[in-house]
């Protein structure tokens, strides 16, 4: 390879957005198994300031969870689209789950409000690695896990950055068909 060709490789590498050369993450409760129980401090709704396990609430209807260690306006666009999905899905609920180390169910909710979000709950689990059983990721600023039957249908992780509108696009209507399946 010559120099010029290198040099440009090169520069497209830097340039390159975060995670783009990266592996997939591989996190969470595999696809075909079943997720456990979990509970965490809800910021919005008639649960708010409740530990509460949705998981449980919800038996064996579908569902999608989102775990998230930071907030960001992709995030909240993905839960926009869930919480419409929501209106129009039978017996399905979606939530988000924040990982902190310490519950600020005050600025969730800012965040819930500001993001337009209306039925998805919104909450903190309190500790960084998130719920024993899900193994997440510790690369993973994003999880999303769709059940039905507590059976993972869909388990796709993003680093920070890497969720974009086109990324979320493909992964709802891989969540939609999984869901029509069952």
């Amino acid at each position: 390879m010559n120099r010029p060709t290198m040099r440009i490789l090169m520069i497209a590498l830097l340039l390159a957005p975060p995670g783009i050369a990266a592996e997939p993450l591989v996190s969470g409760v595999p696809v075909g198994k079943k997720a456990g129980p979990y509970s965490f401090l809800v910021a919005t709704g008639k649960e708010r300031g409740q530990p509460t396990c949705f998981i449980c609430e919800q038996g064996d209807q579908p569902t999608a969870v989102v775990f998230a260690r930071s907030l960001s306006e992709p995030l909240g666009a993905l839960m926009l689209q869930l919480d419409g999905e929501m209106a129009t899905r039978v017996g399905f609920k979606a939530w988000l789950t924040v990982l902190q180390p310490k519950a600020d169910l005050d600025a969730l909710a800012k965040w819930s409000a500001k993001q337009g979000l209306k039925t998805a709950a919104v909450g903190a689990f309190e500790d960084l690695d998130g719920p024993p059983a899900y193994l997440l990721n510790k690369d993973a600023d994003i999880t999303l896990m769709v059940f039905v039957k507590k059976t993972v249908l869909v388990n796709r992780n993003y680093r920070a950055g890497e969720l974009t509108t086109e990324v979320i696009s493909a992964m709802l209507a891989e969540s939609r068909e999984s869901l029509d399946k069952k």
